[in-house]
């Protein structure tokens, strides 16, 4: 059985929906091909279950691309406040977090309903349980699926990265870029935590669980939140965040004492110089086991000022050269993918294969942690939605 339709878009997550939504308003007839059971299956676990669906500060500064100016376009054509004003239409109560981060009061299930409301209202057949075996195009694009085949003059590829396998993450996106002759920048996990070597572990990973505000920096970029000590390395939001931009071999600097001048109160002769002193001034701005461990590790062994001011470079610049990433597993995204240079910035389309849309993350486009990559998702789904 063949069944036509005007525009065929591979994948139900956020992207694939918000492009789905867009091009049905215009009267597309629209089939959206999802592999899993159900769609949304990200979104729901999205934010601790409660989705972070956007960032009011959402900046083209908060992304990481090859082109860095490549998502200006789209995020300019459809922001937080086109998002805002669909969950405000559906009386989804939320609320801000730190830093603009737009949160469900409820749950993550509010803002998939509405996504699904919305493409029933715009008549979009969802189909779920769909695998896809081949795609071909002469006239039109051909596919051939567990259910039959579908034709269609615009694809639309929305199938996400490699982050999550469990969750039923593929490549699938990228070989379809690749068969039709699309760069790909290689992938690779982002959002995710990092892995300490044998040393390093031995030195702090029996202080799991413990968390300090921080500094971390890599590769040009830095970012001030929270840092987490796991069992096997490091995590929190700073961490997350700056995995995205570590590469082999390079180091990781983490800064101990944003801000601070670790050493001030030894300008006092009153203070005593001791390591007694030095905990003390260490446990004002670090959780009283790291403090403690950090220096066991770190303090001089003689009080003088030159030592002293050694220790104070070595607290806002603790260098380590991560072991690794948890992986793609433990990945929240997953940066590089289709080059953006294949793409038009406006349209989301092929520049080689007319018809043919990349939208969200299987794009080279990979927002900071707090509710960008959905932004991301929304903004490049609209954009193809408007145009297919």
């Amino acid at each position: 059985m063949t069944e036509k339709f005007d525009v065929v878009i591979l994948g139900g997550g956020a992207a694939g929906l918000m492009c789905a939504i867009e091009a049905g308003k215009r009267g597309r007839r629209v089939a959206v091909l999802e592999h899993s059971d159900r769609c949304g299956k990200k979104i729901l676990i999205s934010g601790g279950g409660r989705c972070n669906f956007t960032n009011i500060h959402c900046r083209p500064e908060n992304f990481l691309s090859g082109n860095p100016h490549f998502a200006k376009s789209s995020l300019a054509r459809y922001t937080p406040g086109n998002f805002l004003a669909l969950v405000q239409k559906h009386n989804i109560p939320y609320h801000e977090k730190t830093l603009g981060q737009l949160f469900c009061d409820r749950s993550a299930q509010d803002i998939l309903q509405m996504l699904e409301d919305e493409c029933r209202a715009a008549g979009v057949s969802i189909l779920c349980g769909v695998s896809v075996h081949e795609v071909t195009r002469t006239t039109e694009f051909v596919l051939r699926t567990t259910r039959g085949e579908f034709r269609a003059p615009a694809l639309v590829v929305a199938t996400g990265g490699l982050s999550i396998p469990k969750m039923g993450a593929t490549s699938f996106g990228y070989d379809l870029a690749r068969q039709f002759g699309l760069k790909i920048r290689e992938p690779w996990p982002a959002l995710v935590p990092l892995l300490l070597t044998a040393e390093d572990r031995s030195r702090y990973c029996d202080l799991a669980g413990v968390s300090a505000e921080v500094i971390a920096s890599c590769n040009g970029a830095q970012f001030r939140e929270k840092m987490l000590i796991t069992h096997r390395g490091l995590s929190g939001p700073a961490i997350l965040q700056i995995s995205s931009y570590w590469k082999p071999p390079a180091p990781v600097v983490i800064d101990l004492a944003p801000g601070r001048d670790v050493i001030a109160p030894f300008n006092d002769p009153a203070t005593p110089r001791n390591l007694k002193a030095l905990k003390s001034t260490f446990r004002e701005f670090l959780p009283s086991r790291l403090a403690d461990r950090w220096l066991e590790l770190n303090a001089p062994s003689s009080f003088i000022t030159h030592a002293l001011a050694d220790l104070e470079r070595r607290a806002h610049h603790w260098e380590f050269r991560p072991a690794g990433t948890e992986g793609y597993a433990k990945a929240e995204v997953t940066a590089g993918g289709v080059d953006t240079d294949e793409l038009s910035a406006k349209t989301m389309e092929s520049r080689k294969v007319p018809g043919l849309f990349f939208i969200g993350e299987v794009v080279d486009v990979t927002g900071h942690l707090g509710g960008f990559n959905f932004q991301w998702a929304w903004a490049s789904g609209a954009c193809a939605g408007r145009t297919v």
